[in-house]
């Protein structure tokens, strides 16, 4: 008797084209088509950028809460904060990429010297108002380089200026950053939250604030950034860590040193201000998901994202998956859009197969436009490959 194989679906989104749950759903699609005896476990997972709340949403049930905000230029844009639990012991998990998301802003508009993270302040205040006595902020995917002053600014901690006027938006505006006033919350609190509010960054980025690896020099070509710029905005990060450590009750000392300080824009270092902790996002959702105690009982694991390069093996989804597949003598198939890693670095992560969209259509155009047919193509040459 031929006994049905055990598949762990578990991709990460596909950038702007497919969210983790859709190409999760494509991948199924595609094996049950070969082998539909096969027994398959849809598990998609986020490391804290886009697609973190729909995926926690979609292993965890709870209360999806829909919050107005505002986009990293401060247009309208719609949010939405997770709640999970019992009443007196409520998580909410929060997304910044929905307020402070690349996505959110076209590319002619990008500029870090302007963009604001003022709007995850409504999503992490719904998040309160509505009880949590932990909230989780996922971090990445940012348009943003203002060292979370925007966030502050929305919870009542404002930068002022030398002549004591608050801050325009943006990271440019911190270099003339001079004190900070609380207007709201309990000025001789540690943190601008209720008292025993659990707050956690989850990320998949160690980066400090500021520095030749901090949150400028590495990040800020990204949202559109020039060198000159990269100069300036890690010089008002700095100033604005220092204002930060003199001013808020229980910043911790080095800011902007501190390991994870850099993620999305400096939001990680705002986080650590307030009293905050860093997670990494990826081991966060695999506990919360139960995903190692079913990797532990899977045949073979498929994941994916839409380009599988090298900062794939450093930090992210992929790699702490793959990791861990390795450490289980468990075979792990990546599927992605492009594929630019080598197979031996593959390999010492623990990636069994890589296979590309682009390769498989032989077309970029192809492999954006029609993405959940090529996973489901794909899969079905896995199926017939690996299938029992």
């Amino acid at each position: 008797m031929v006994l049905a194989m055990r598949v762990l679906i578990c991709p990460d989104k596909f950038a702007g084209t497919l969210t983790a749950v859709e190409a999760a759903q494509a991948v199924a699609e595609g094996w049950r088509t070969v082998a539909a005896a096969d027994e398959l476990i849809c598990r998609p997972i986020a490391d804290g950028g886009p697609g973190f709340v729909e995926v926690l949403h979609s292993s965890l049930g709870g209360e999806l809460l829909p919050v107005p905000t505002t986009d990293p230029l401060g247009r309208p844009a719609a949010g939405a904060v997770l709640l999970v639990g019992e009443p007196g012991d409520v998580t909410a998990y929060v997304e910044s990429a929905q307020a402070c998301g690349l996505h959110l802003v076209d590319p002619a508009e990008r500029d870090p010297k302007l963009t604001s993270s003022y709007g995850l302040g409504a999503l992490v205040q719904a998040a309160l108002a509505h009880g949590a006595r932990r909230v989780v902020v996922g971090l990445g995917g940012s348009a943003t380089n203002d060292g979370g002053a925007g966030l502050l600014a929305a919870l009542g901690a404002v930068g002022l200026d030398a002549a004591g006027q608050p801050l325009a938006p943006g990271g440019a505006a911190l270099t003339t950053c001079a004190s900070l006033a609380v207007t709201g919350g309990d000025e001789e609190a540690a943190v601008l939250l209720p008292p025993g509010v659990e707050l956690i960054a989850a990320t998949d980025v160690d980066n400090p604030l500021t520095g030749l690896h901090g949150a400028s020099a590495v990040y800020g070509p990204q949202k559109g950034a020039t060198p000159q710029d990269v100069t300036l905005l890690d010089a008002a990060l700095a100033n604005w860590a220092a204002v930060l450590e003199r001013e808020l009750p229980g910043c911790p000392a080095k800011l902007a040193e501190l390991p994870g300080g850099g993620a999305a824009g400096g939001l990680g270092a705002a986080l650590l201000a307030l009293g905050g902790t860093v997670a990494s996002g990826i081991d966060l959702v695999r506990e919360l998901t139960g995903l190692d105690q079913v990797l532990e009982e899977t045949d073979l694991v498929i994941t994916g994202e839409g380009s599988f390069d090298h900062q794939s093996l450093r930090g992210k989804a992929i790699s702490g998956l793959a990791g861990a597949a390795r450490d289980l003598g468990i075979p792990c198939v990546v599927l992605a859009g492009r594929v630019t890693t080598g197979r031996r670095e593959q390999g010492v992560a623990g990636v069994t197969e890589a296979y590309a969209l682009v390769d498989h259509f032989g077309s970029v155009d192809l492999a954006l436009a029609e993405p959940a047919r090529g996973l489901r193509e794909l899969s079905a040459r896995l199926a017939a490959q690996w299938s029992r």
